[in-house]
């Protein structure tokens, strides 16, 4: 069975290219030519077949919710319940990150719970799996990986993050500029840097990445580029490391899409404002336009509890500079293991930032929605406001929790209501698309 890119470069528009081009008002052959590049791609899997979601050039900027049970926190039915909450939230895919627990069941409940694209991280099972058989994950056998890496797929995984770009050089550059500020902060990342030191040996998934490709181009499953070594801190963002690990992800890219594989690539983490116009950029140019699946990206370190806020600001830039995928942050990040509410804040905080940074990457069409707000709120005509919000139930139940005495104006202003006083001045002088 031909996989997204392969279908595309014989010329062929399959349903889910259709799909994504009736969604995103777009023609099907603009898509069938971006994921004939490799500039678009359609999470999938031949086993699952998910709901469509389309990732790249042209298209509106997805935002991507991250849940899973950690060694602390074991309960299948919160996760469950967090991926509903994603998704009727807004999430447009859902990752699938447990590293506590029965890996397979809580990955497969997940799955069943909802229809959206679902991803997963196969590092985090393989080190669990090593750890409980040998009593030390660095006796990880390689084979065993790339059986995870088939089960994984063949569960249903419509993307999956796979660290094939963190390699003994990436180490020598990280040890050679004295490590970092924030050290390193991907789980992943981490404990495969672990297993080369301990082995003294190269990373298989860099290594061997043509049979990573193979078993993901079975099942049309995207491989998204994991970002091992991204920074967890502003002040280690942009350094030798990080760009050595883009860089190589980016040659991977190439090869994949090659091979016939539907490939994104991961970056960058913290990043201070100044630098990700310059981080999405750089990765464009070097991947030949490569969908980018962007973490955060955290504009400061110094707001726990508020980090879904930091993150927004990141993300609103990102999507803004050509970001495809947005992860979202939740308040909780960097304190505890996200709960419901925490879901459901990230995700929308998220879902802002990357209509807010649409509405600059595709001006000539994403202000409309805008301006008919604007006339909405100028004519006090509250039904219409909410029709127009990107969370209508959220603003209908502030209003009525603070119900005005004049039905027409809010409780911020009542009598002193600056619209209607304004409407009833200069009504007269409304004209062309103002009415």
């Amino acid at each position: 069975m031909k996989t997204q890119i392969e279908s595309a470069r014989a010329g062929i528009v399959t349903a889910q290219m259709a799909q994504v081009a009736c969604d995103e008002n777009v023609t099907p052959e603009y898509v069938r030519e971006k994921v004939a590049l490799g500039q678009i791609v359609i999470p999938w899997n031949h086993v699952r077949k998910p709901k469509v979601a389309g990732i790249g050039t042209g298209l509106r900027t997805k935002v991507n919710a991250s849940i899973g049970t950690s060694s602390d926190i074991i309960d299948y039915e919160a996760e469950v319940r967090k991926a509903r909450v994603a998704q009727q939230s807004g999430a447009d895919t859902l990752m699938e990150l447990s590293v506590g627990g029965d890996l397979d069941r809580v990955r497969r409940e997940v799955i069943a719970a909802v229809d959206l694209p679902v991803g997963n991280v196969p590092l985090y099972q393989a080190f669990c799996e090593a750890a409980r058989k040998y009593g030390d994950p660095n006796k990880l056998d390689e084979e065993m990986l790339f059986e995870i890496i088939e089960r994984q797929c063949a569960d249903g995984m419509a993307f999956m993050a796979v660290h094939c770009g963190i390699n003994l050089y990436t180490l020598e550059r990280l040890r050679k500029q004295g490590y970092r500020y924030g050290g390193l902060v991907s789980k992943g990342g981490v404990s495969m840097a672990a297993w080369m030191l301990a082995n003294n040996r190269e990373n298989p998934l860099y290594e061997k990445f043509d049979r990573v490709v193979e078993i993901l181009k079975r099942y049309d499953t995207v491989l998204s580029l994991g970002n091992g070594l991204r920074a967890g801190a502003i002040h280690d963002s942009s350094d030798r490391a990080q760009i050595q690990e883009l860089l190589i992800n980016c040659e991977l890219a190439e090869i994949g899409r090659d091979m016939g594989c539907q490939m994104l690539v991961e970056g960058p983490g913290h990043v201070p404002l100044d630098e990700i116009e310059g981080n999405i950029k750089l990765q464009k140019r070097m991947s030949g336009g490569a969908p980018y699946y962007m973490l955060g990206p955290i504009a400061t370190d110094v707001a726990p509890g508020f980090d879904h806020i930091t993150a927004a600001i990141g993300a609103a830039q990102s999507s803004r500079y050509g970001a495809d995928l947005i992860c979202y942050i939740t308040p909780a990040e960097h304190l505890a293991l996200p709960n419901e509410e925490d879901v459901k804040m990230g995700v929308k905080a998220a879902k802002i930032a990357a209509y807010i940074g649409d509405m600059n990457k595709y001006p000539e069409k994403g202000r409309e929605r805008d301006k008919e707000m604007s006339k909405a709120r100028r004519d006090l005509n509250w039904q219409r406001q909410f029709e127009l919000a990107l969370f209508p139930e959220d603003a209908a139940e502030i209003r009525k929790s603070r119900v005005p005495e004049d039905e027409q104006t809010c409780t911020m202003c009542g009598d002193f209501c600056a619209s209607r006083g304004a409407g009833k001045i200069f009504a007269a002088d409304l004209r062309g698309d103002k009415i």
